[in-house]
């Protein structure tokens, strides 16, 4: 008896999902086995690919599994790695501690390019950078860092969640593989947990391989939901880059916050680095509030207080309680993040609706 899809040939205008744990061989040889290839997972990486002019991608079950799955791939004990402070802190602790348990050597940079690139040795064999860092926002010249990466043999891994592919390409900076967290904006409605790598074919053979051995891989259902959303990543990205940096500039001259930071203010340390190679300043404003935090946050009426960033509306975290908690006293001193240090991801709404409740709620703590 055939089955009912034998006589099915209308082609779908959204990319099925394929729900199914393997593939009926001979002719399934391709797929063999969901966890180590599906084509709904096929379809969303290879617009990833495309996106960041990659000779090659590959899909993981987070940002967080794409970036471990990555490096231990890539790098092994007795090897040396440079991370700079001001990333995202389960990166950071995943090099200062795990790897560093595991045998790595492990050098910590300072926040800005200059102090990344003094801190690259001749036998460093992986540097790994944000494109814009988590939380403080310092643009890294991606350029420059691929330069001195190349004099010394180092491969260079640029996390750019922040940027996404629309502000930013790194590998057509120097880059040997450029990694993204989609669950963030890539996919940015806040209902997916996802990451990519994308760069070098003979680097993604190698973390494809470490992939399907940890079983990191990123499911069907996942890969739906990234691919819905990346139809419009462009637009979003358009809307959010434009709004957040309204926001900025409106917050700067209010006088109810202060330390206001974003790329595209002209007093940010790196403005002349993201004028040149970024498309936008993309959607991510700090800054200090001067009265009580829980205040401030109940007294919000439309921006949202929540433990990620990159959707759709706009969201607020407090990096000090929230994702650089783990940070010790001495190395939130250096980024200047303290228990007001606010971390805003823009959304798509009317900037006067979200300047006016921020502005609003910052007064009210008074």
């Amino acid at each position: 008896m055939n089955d009912i899809s034998d006589g099915i040939f209308a082609k779908p205008l959204t990319f099925p999902i394929y729900q199914t744990s393997s593939y009926v061989v001979p002719g399934g040889e391709k797929y063999r086995y969901s966890r180590e290839y599906n084509p709904t997972v096929e379809n969303v990486g290879l617009k990833i690919k495309a996106m960041e002019h990659a000779e090659a991608y590959n899909a993981f079950s987070s940002g967080m599994g794409a970036i471990t799955t990555t490096v231990l791939s890539l790098i092994h004990p007795g090897d040396r790695a440079l991370i700079h402070l001001d990333t995202f802190a389960r990166s950071y602790h995943f090099f200062t501690e795990y790897l560093r348990s595991w045998g790595v050597k492990i050098d910590v940079a300072d926040p800005g390019t200059d102090n990344i690139i003094k801190s690259i040795k001749n036998d460093t064999k992986l540097v790994f950078i944000e494109s814009l860092s988590n939380p403080i926002l310092r643009v890294n010249d991606i350029k420059a860092i691929s330069e001195k990466c190349r004099e010394t043999g180092s491969l260079l891994i640029v996390d750019a969640t922040f940027s996404t592919p629309v502000n930013i390409h790194p590998l057509d900076l120097g880059a040997d593989i450029v990694i993204h967290s989609a669950s963030k904006f890539i996919s940015g409605h806040n209902d997916a947990i996802a990451g990519f790598a994308a760069g070098r074919e003979d680097l993604i053979e190698k973390i494809d391989n470490m992939r399907r051995t940890l079983g990191t891989s990123m499911d069907p259902n996942t890969a739906f939901l990234v691919n819905q959303g990346i139809k419009t990543l462009e637009l979003r990205m358009e809307r959010i880059n434009k709004n957040a940096n309204i926001i900025a500039h409106e917050l700067q001259d209010s006088g109810n916050v202060k330390n206001v930071i974003y790329p595209g203010l002209d007093n940010h340390p790196d403005h002349e680095i993201a004028l040149k190679y970024m498309n936008g300043f993309s959607g991510v404003v700090d800054f200090e509030i001067q009265g009580d935090v829980e205040k401030f946050f109940k007294n919000l009426k439309n921006v949202v207080p929540a433990n990620t960033l990159g959707g759709i509306n706009t969201i607020i975290s407090n990096p000090f309680t929230m994702s650089h908690r783990s940070l010790n006293e001495s190395e939130l001193k250096i980024l200047n993040v303290n228990k007001k240090f606010m971390r805003l991801s823009v959304g798509i709404e009317n900037p006067d609706i979200i300047i006016k409740d921020l502005l609003n709620a910052a007064s009210a703590t008074d």
